[in-house]
Parts: structure tokens; sequence; C-alpha cells
């Protein structure tokens, strides 16, 4: 037993990605192209994406939704874990990165789950309501610009299922939302949206130290 989460050295963390890891092959291969750009740390770690896809095969979605793709990482991770009628809306604006994801999903085998969308999330998010997707997804995933979060947090709640679950991330953001020294506007969003989370009754919550910090809000029936 422990009071407290175990600090991540190097060690532990190789562990977790090299002895512990399921990451299929496809997963591994996206994630060492992505490594390569100068924007790689935009992509999630590999022992968040193995908790994504356990996440959605435990609430059973066939429905779920993506917000900020990058290279597809994520995106993949899930697709790999629904079932084969299973469907994914993977929000960006990015045509670059989102070509170098759409190549991975075809060659994993799972582009025909994926539905990509591209243009402003708010939105994609308000015309997905409109469309009548409202309380029809099982399962989202917010990591894109975050100016616009707590919009993201509005809209992916309302497109939730009853019993859904939604995950956040970055809400840990480095530290910095635990530095009252930081004042920037990223990091205030991010604190706000924290705050908001952890007192919104109609969610039950849980900030994981996974990655940058993973926020899970299941919707209350």
């Amino acid at each position: 037993m422990s009071r407290r989460t175990i600090a991540l050295n190097e060690d532990v963390w190789s562990y977790l990605t090299e002895v512990v890891s399921r990451e299929p092959a496809s997963l591994r291969a996206l994630r060492e192209e992505t490594g390569q750009m100068a924007e790689a740390g935009m992509q999630i770690s590999p022992e968040q994406g193995q908790l994504l896809a356990l996440l959605t095969r435990l609430t059973g979605t066939r429905k779920a939704l993506e917000v900020g793709v990058f290279t597809g990482y994520s995106s993949l991770a899930v697709a790999l874990a629904l079932p084969a009628d299973g469907r994914l809306v993977a929000l960006d604006v990015s045509e670059p990165y989102t070509a170098v994801a759409r190549r991975h999903w075809e060659a994993a085998g799972v582009a025909e789950r994926i539905a990509l969308r591209l243009g402003p999330a708010v939105e994609t998010l308000a015309a997905l309501r409109a469309e009548g997707h409202e309380g029809t997804f099982d399962f989202a995933f917010i990591d894109a610009d975050k100016p616009n979060y707590e919009r993201y947090y509005d809209h992916a709640l309302a497109l939730l299922r009853p019993g859904g679950l939604l995950a956040v991330d970055n809400t840990l953001w480095g530290g910095r939302v635990a530095d009252p020294t930081c004042t920037d506007p990223d990091t205030a969003v991010i604190r706000a949206l924290n705050a908001r989370m952890c007192a919104d009754p109609a969610i039950d919550y849980a900030l994981l130290p996974v990655g940058d910090g993973l926020s899970l809000a299941w919707k209350r029936p």
C-alpha cells in the first residue's frame, strides 16, 4: 500500500512501456514515426493509450467521440478496441497531421471505423448536436486546444449518453495547475475546468496522474 502515487522515473516508465505494455505493433509504428516530429510532445503516452483502449472495452463502447486527433495515436488505440461495427467520430483542424493518422488507420485495418471531420471542433460539435446525436455517444476523449476546453466539455457531456464516459487529457498540465505563479491563459482554463468537473453534480469524477493528467467523468443517469 502507498499513501501517494509513485514517481515515474525513467526506470519505472520503461517498465510501463516495455515490460507490461500491450502496445500493438501498429500503435508502436505510429508512435515511433510521430516521435521524429518536432511536435511529438502533443502525442499521448503509450500507457495512456492502453488505458483508453481498456476504458473503451469496459464501457462497451460502440460509438466514440474524439476531439483532437494529431497524428492519430489515441484514435487508433480506441478504434482497435471497438467492435467491428463500432464507430469513432474524430475531430481535428489539421490536414497534414491527420494525413499521417489516416495512413496508419488504413495500415491497421480500422479506417472504416473512423469518421474524420476536419474543421474547428466547437463548430463540428455543435453540428453533431444539431444533427441529433445528443445522448448517443458511449465514450468521448478531449485532447485539443486548451482555450476551448470548457466548450468541448459542455458539448461532449451533451453528446454522451447517460452512463457514458468522458476522458479529458492534460489536466495536470505539466504540474503548472498546482503552481500559483503560473498565470498564463491555458493554465487558467485547465484550472477552471478541473474545479468545475470536481464540483459538477452531473458526473462522477476522478483525475488520474497518467500521462499529463487524465480526468475521467462518468455521466450520471
